[in-house]
């Protein structure tokens, strides 16, 4: 009797242990909620789910969104969705917002766009309401040398059939402040830039910057507009002083070349007084030598004497009258 009660207990067991197996495994309460949505799916093809390691909840959850919105997607093609990397609920709630708004949108479509890496709910809801881009203060410089800087405000919608490949918002927006720059920059008075803001908006709109972009810009409007700096007359001023400095520099190579060429005159003149003073000092030895050869007699000698003394006299005359005359330019 006993051991028909410990089998009994272990039986009852071991059931316990299946089915709590069995509900883990296989989602149960998944596939009664889907049978209740109207949904029709085997609780085999949940089962295939967890075999290939999909969470079953991921994949029916929006099937019966989708269903009771009346899109028409399968498990296919949501599973091989969710397996590929994607976000089967976004993908799922972005053709439910495009029925509801009458945009024409395939899953195939949409699923491309979310594995691009786009937000499909968000361009979606985008093509229903516009965003509107703002753009920091772009600089640009009239004829007249003035800076205008310039913000605006980019309204756009999302163009679904370019949302794959297309360019995104840092395009849209370098585009714009590269024609805000070249109008103000073909503007031959800043005045007129800040008389007629609008002509910056309608310059830029009818060059098509929405081309090769995930978007369509519906209007450019100038949010603010300043005056910056008098950029003429800062590159004029740096252009002036640009050239006194060269010009210094030139002069102060002149300058150096001329020290250098003074101080050269110098050397000569030393050298040549050098030169002098050697001759000089062969004038003794060339007067006793002709003195020994009785080529000089002592009284020629006597006279060379005396005529030596009486220059060097007159020398010393001369410079004293020099002296006095410059005591008396100073009195």
């Amino acid at each position: 009797m006993e051991t028909v009660d410990l089998m009994s207990i272990l039986l009852i067991g071991i059931i316990i242990i299946v089915v709590a197996v069995l509900f883990t495994f296989i989602p149960v309460m998944l596939w009664i909620s889907a049978l209740a949505a109207g949904v029709r799916i085997s609780i085999f093809t949940l089962i295939g789910m967890r075999l290939r390691r999909v969470v079953p909840s991921r994949v029916i959850n929006p099937l019966i969104k989708a269903h009771k919105a009346g899109v028409n997607v399968n498990t296919n093609q949501l599973e091989s969705h969710y397996l590929a990397g994607g976000n089967v609920d976004r993908v799922v709630n972005a053709l439910i917002a495009a029925q509801r708004a009458n945009i024409e949108l395939s899953f195939e479509r949409c699923a491309a766009i979310d594995l691009a890496g786009r937000d499909v709910l968000e361009a979606v809801q985008m093509s229903v309401n516009p965003k509107v881009i703002e753009t920091p203060f772009i600089a640009g410089v009239a004829m007249d040398g003035i800076e205008v800087k310039a913000k605006a405000r980019i309204t756009v919608r999302a163009n679904i059939d370019r949302l794959v490949g297309g360019a995104g918002e840092d395009t849209v927006i370098a585009r714009v402040g590269e024609g805000i720059v070249s109008t103000i920059g073909s503007s031959k008075n800043h005045n007129k830039v800040l008389e007629n803001p609008d002509m910056i908006s309608q310059n830029v709109l009818g060059k098509g910057l929405d081309a090769g972009t995930a978007f369509e810009i519906l209007s450019i409007d100038i949010a603010d507009i300043d005056i910056g700096k008098n950029i003429g007359a800062i590159l004029q001023t740096d252009q002036a002083e640009a050239d006194k400095n060269i010009a210094q520099a030139k002069a102060e190579e002149r300058r150096a070349m001329a020290i250098a060429e003074e101080q050269e005159m110098r050397a000569k003149v030393q050298e040549k007084q050098a030169q002098v003073t050697e001759a000089e000092a062969e004038v003794p030895l060339a007067l006793a030598e002709a003195l020994r050869n009785g080529k000089l007699g002592v009284m020629d000698y006597m006279n060379y004497k005396n005529i030596q003394a009486d220059t060097d006299m007159r020398d010393v005359i001369g410079q004293m009258n020099q002296q006095h005359d410059e005591d008396d330019d100073q009195q």
